[in-house]
């Protein structure tokens, strides 16, 4: 979204009709469909542009704001990079347990962390690089006033009467392109040395290498319905004693949480038993398999791989699991022979440890029938097998 089209979206006329169009957009029918319905109503075409691409995207952020977002404006980046409401207020209660009477946001796209921790009753004081996105910010923040959204770099931010420093800096270029660290907007290196002057929560992705992270700081992994969305670096008296890594995991059944020291426990190898765990990505970001692990009383299937297993069917917040039906030679012939047996239609691949195409290999076994399984391509032993599982 370009200054114009936000300028025709915050006129009087643009908001009641986004309004509008946002309650009745399945009504309208199709895209081409809508546009005519809207411009014989006799609204200008620029501005029936904005407002229903406006209005796809507050379809598309309820899946992580919920009935918020319709009342709220998105960019398609911003939309994407969003921390989703339901992750954002347990950072937001995380600061307000702290004692953060207020927050600057250094990096604060469309609003949605500002949002969670002034909703915790925090005062925020958010900032925005780009123009267009500190007014998006900025209207939605508004309802809120504890809150306000400046248009500023991050490295210039004024930080007097600050308690706590939230960061989410731009990881990728305008292409999508990853950066490295050194050029995300604002810099890593430049974000974590202000933990030397303020507790602060640095919003990272996942793949963080360990080695990037504050040495004498906690850092939690967070994965929602089985997707692992994102590392948070926590310093000063926002990060817990002796916690240096932690798995929080969302499900419908709540939040669960594992937290200590990374690799404190090396997990011994077990021949495959009756069931196999698949850890959350968090769990195995976080390097705590060792504490599940020990939890289920279960074994690793072969060195450096993720995958449990047991005799016992045990159950975990931290892992899927799945009962063993065969375990077979890692070769399309032999899978193929043994999902034709068992009327295999529908056939979830996952890989861990093994050179396999999930979808090129779904598609070369040409299935057929009505039941449904798991094919996990992986190490047993230190050698390549196909174990073909039930989901429990």
């Amino acid at each position: 979204m370009d200054a114009d089209a936000l300028r025709l979206l915050l006129s009087r006329d643009g908001l009641a009709l986004l309004d509008e169009v946002s309650s009745s957009l399945d009504d309208l029918g199709g895209a081409v469909q809508a546009v005519q319905t809207l411009r014989r109503r006799g609204h200008d075409g620029a501005l029936v542009a904005a407002v229903l691409t406006q209005a796809r995207l507050r379809r598309r952020g309820e899946a992580k704001f919920g009935s918020f977002a319709r009342s709220m404006l998105f960019t398609e980046a911003g939309l994407e990079q969003a921390t989703r409401l339901r992750v954002a207020a347990l950072h937001a209660g995380r600061m307000r347990d702290a004692g953060m009477g207020t927050v600057a946001d250094l990096g604060c796209g469309i609003g949605g962390d500002a949002l969670a921790i002034a909703g915790a009753g925090c005062a925020v004081r958010a900032v925005d690089a780009d123009e267009v996105t500190a007014a998006v910010a900025g209207f939605n923040l508004a309802p809120l006033p504890e809150a306000s959204v400046a248009h500023g770099r991050a490295e210039d931010a004024d930080l007097a009467g600050v308690d706590a420093i939230w960061a989410d800096p731009a990881r990728r270029d305008a292409s999508g392109r990853r950066l490295p660290v050194e050029e995300w907007s604002p810099p890593l290196p430049w974000v974590l040395s202000l933990a030397a002057q303020r507790p602060m929560g640095v919003k990272l992705g996942p793949a963080i290498d360990h080695d990037q992270l504050p040495a004498d700081g906690e850092t939690q992994w967070v994965t929602v319905d089985g997707e692992t969305v994102e590392a948070v670096a926590w310093t000063g008296a926002l990060a817990r004693q002796g916690v240096r890594t932690s798995a929080l995991v969302l499900d419908a059944d709540g939040a669960h949480e594992l937290a200590g020291s990374p690799d404190a426990d090396a997990v011994p190898t077990r021949e495959l038993g009756t069931w196999l765990h698949e850890p959350a990505g968090a769990v195995i970001r976080a390097r705590l398999i060792g504490a599940v692990a020990d939890a289920l009383d279960a074994g690793v299937v072969s060195e450096r791989i993720a995958y449990l297993t047991t005799d016992a069917d045990v159950e975990s917040p931290f892992t899927q699991r799945f009962r063993v039906l065969a375990t077979l030679p890692l070769d399309e012939k032999a899978i193929q022979r043994e999902v034709r047996a068992r009327g295999i239609g529908t056939l979830e691949v996952k890989k861990r440890g093994a050179d396999v195409d999930p979808d090129r290999l779904r598609r070369r076994l040409r299935l057929d029938g009505d039941a449904s399984a798991t094919l996990v391509a992986t190490r047993i032993g230190g050698r390549h097998r196909a174990i073909l599982a039930e989901r429990a």
